[in-house]
């Protein structure tokens, strides 16, 4: 697996604002029963897959985010990728942290095994593989995403991909077209 960055809300802030009131007014009309709604909705989904959604915390820019997880992709290898990913998912989701201050990106790397010292160094030197981060996500800007995840399946006829929140089921389904197409 290898982990592409893409920001849904590139206009966002660096430092973000309230992910309820954001969610409520850009997703929902401002309406308090359309985002109840959401919530439930959302809540149920989670609990479906192990996920205990949060709705507090802040919606932000997540370019620092892309590009920690870029850097220790390459330098750390696929597992210690997926470790972060997953850690800054639930720090985000379930947690309600911010999506990419230090704070988070540190407690972030420390649960993937990354040393203190190396990740601080990385984080706080926010034009390291800046322009190299850039690039990559204007790379995923033209592949047409319009949610995340955005998983690429590669076959040996032809690539499926699986946008958005979906069920562990669509995912082996996907997985046994490929080999089915593969033989």
């Amino acid at each position: 697996m290898k982990f592409k960055p893409y920001q849904l809300y590139p206009e966002a802030s660096k430092e973000g604002e309230s992910k309820y009131n954001w969610y409520k007014k850009s997703r929902y009309s401002d309406s308090e029963d359309k985002m109840k709604t959401y919530i439930t909705l959302m809540t149920a989904y989670g609990q479906s897959a192990g996920i205990d959604f949060k709705f507090r915390g802040t919606v932000a820019n997540t370019f620092n985010a892309h590009r920690v997880i870029q850097h220790f992709q390459a330098t750390k290898g696929p597992e210690v990728a997926d470790k972060l990913v997953m850690s800054l998912y639930r720090l985000y989701f379930e947690e309600e942290q911010h999506p990419s201050t230090t704070e988070t990106l540190l407690a972030a790397c420390k649960e993937a095994g990354i040393e203190e010292a190396e990740a601080k160094a990385f984080i706080e030197n926010e034009d390291e593989e800046l322009n190299e981060t850039k690039l990559l996500i204007q790379e995923q800007a033209h592949n047409d995403v319009e949610s995340v995840p955005f998983i690429v399946f590669e076959g040996k006829k032809r690539d499926i991909i699986v946008e958005g929140a979906n069920d562990v089921s669509d995912y082996v389904k996907t997985l046994k077209q490929i080999v089915k197409e593969s033989e």
